[in-house]
């Protein structure tokens, strides 16, 4: 359903988009202060009482952290789909996805055939001065093997991530090299970028500018505004903001992005909740970007802050939102810390956009499954291609700045709608993408070629060069010894998408996303339309 995979892989993602807010006592609990006897005590709840019984008293000895962790997480599962109970093993690991850094070794990796393969090395991380390179395969940390089934994503990154300063013995394969190379790397901070890319596309005449923002962390605003400033200088007179599969974060980023755009005293957003207050946030006139043409992207994976931005966007009628309708999440979460180390994320409000829809998606209490099935169910029913298949639970009337009607109960509309393009789809085509064959040939591929393709230091070159290479040819031999048998006819209907994403995955290899997403968004559907809506 997504239009590539990412290599970066990650365990505990930004999920649909925690917005986190004030931090509560590292005592909430389900303790009641009461009066007895003449004196304030603290009556324990029921669940409290249960588990000091079989602490205290149960007949065999119990791991009462373990069950507790269990009790807290089923709990919470009774609220709504994006209240969590979060461990303490894993607070750390669930906070750095929002983060500006972690520490770790500065390596993007990838699981293949049981192996953990370098993807690509950051610069200026532990790893580069080390000396560790692009196409290394992992095989030992520490001296102990580390390939095999019960590899996951999980256990590769809560292994080299760890405290800035410890250290960690990588022996790892290198083609050409016939015995393991082993080093040894001090984890240091890793930044967390926001901004995937930023560039230039030139259109009958204009520069507009294109920025991709794949979530709202402790850096986000930071990052695209000097992506803007860069671009500006650049000569870009009009912008694309690409927000799609962007599942949300930081509240107070998407408002600070927001404000750069509206004038002031444009209301941004508001949200209140039981015993959460309203809180309104409005533009203090002091953005920069105020009169340039605007763009936003959405899909049906923007969630979260990322409806807040297009919201506060369209709403103001300050740009043209294009793509498909957003994810649906407005519910306003807080992370409450334990004693323990352990946190829960509780919903305590819903947000508004400045025409008071709230644009959350219907959910039943504790019934997760049903509400992680929404959005497959939303293709089936044909959303994914035609706007006449959308319907919104909310059939309350909205309307813009300027009177244009908007919806809410279930995410973005956009101004533009963009179906799905299916027309150059084969059934071959779907079952290389769908098992990832295009992107295991392609890091094979750089694997075999790294030298030559390490010659080229810009998309448009090494392009060229992949141009004149038989690569979709020797692609279907690779899915045939897949067991993907290959149909002429389907082969060659296919042939542009399949080449456009086999050459994509190899650039992206050697250059990174700064090679990947301006040949890539060059033949995207969404993208052309957008740059139609800014050169009109």
């Amino acid at each position: 359903m997504k239009k590539y995979i990412i290599p970066t892989l990650s365990v505990l993602g930004v999920a649909m988009g925690i917005l986190i807010g004030i931090t509560l006592s590292q005592k909430a609990s389900a303790q009641r202060i009461v009066y007895q006897d003449g004196r304030l005590q603290l009556e324990l709840s029921k669940v409290d009482r249960l588990l000091q019984l079989m602490e205290n008293a149960y007949v065999d000895s119990l791991n009462i952290d373990s069950i507790t962790d269990e009790a807290m997480t089923e709990i919470v599962k009774k609220l709504d789909p994006h209240s969590a109970y979060i461990p303490a093993e894993d607070l750390e690991m669930v906070n750095s996805e929002l983060a500006g850094s972690f520490s770790g070794i500065g390596v993007q990796f990838s699981i293949q055939q049981d192996t953990v393969r370098i993807i690509a090395v950051i610069a200026g991380g532990p790893s580069e001065g080390v000396g560790v390179l692009a196409g290394d395969k992992l095989v030992s940390v520490d001296d102990s093997t580390f390939v095999g089934k019960k590899i996951n994503n999980e256990k590769v990154m809560k292994t080299l991530r760890g405290e800035k300063g410890t250290k960690v013995k990588l022996g790892v394969l290198r083609a050409g090299v016939t015995e393991p190379l082993y080093f040894t790397i001090t984890r240091g901070d890793i930044p967390v970028n926001s901004v995937d890319a930023k560039f230039i596309i030139e259109s009958k005449g204009k520069k507009i500018g294109f920025v991709r923002v794949n979530k709202f962390g402790e850096t986000t605003y930071k990052e695209f505004i000097t992506a803007m400033a860069e671009l500006t200088a650049k000569g870009a007179t009009s912008f694309i903001v690409d927000l799609r599969e962007n599942s949300g974060g930081y509240m107070d980023q998407a408002i600070k992005m927001a404000n750069e755009f509206l004038k002031g005293g444009a209301l941004i957003v508001y949200s209140q909740g039981r015993a959460y207050p309203r809180y309104e946030a409005k533009a203090n006139g002091s953005g920069r970007f105020k009169n340039v043409p605007l763009v936003v992207l959405i899909d049906n994976f923007s969630a979260s802050a990322s409806e807040i931005f297009a919201g506060a966007m369209q709403d103001n009628d300050r740009a043209t939102i294009v793509g498909r309708r957003s994810f649906g999440k407005g519910l306003v979460q807080q992370q409450m810390p334990f004693a323990d180390g352990s946190a829960v994320r509780l919903t305590v409000a819903r947000y508004y956009t400045p025409s008071g829809r709230c644009i959350q998606k219907p959910y039943t209490l504790g019934d997760q499954d049903d509400y992680d099935k929404e959005l497959m169910e939303r293709f089936e029913h044909g959303e994914f291609y035609s706007a006449d298949s959308i319907h919104f639970a909310d059939t309350t009337t909205y309307r813009t700045k300027k009177g244009r009607i908007v919806h809410g109960g279930g995410g973005i509309m956009p101004d533009v709608f963009v179906g799905r393009d299916t027309t150059l789809n084969t059934p071959w085509y779907n079952i290389c993408v769908n098992l990832a064959y295009t992107y295991q040939f392609a890091y094979k591929y750089t694997d075999e070629h790294r030298k030559q393709l390490n010659q080229y230091k810009d998309w448009q070159s090494l392009e060229n060069y992949l141009k004149k290479q038989n690569i979709l040819g020797e692609f279907v031999k690779f899915a045939e010894s897949k067991g993907v048998e290959p149909k002429e006819a389907e082969i060659q209907k296919s042939r542009p998408l399949m080449t456009r994403l086999l050459h994509a995955y190899i650039v992206r290899n050697i250059l990174g996303d700064d090679g990947f997403f301006p040949l890539f968004e060059r033949d995207d559907e969404i993208t052309k339309k957008a740059i139609e809506v800014l050169s009109n």
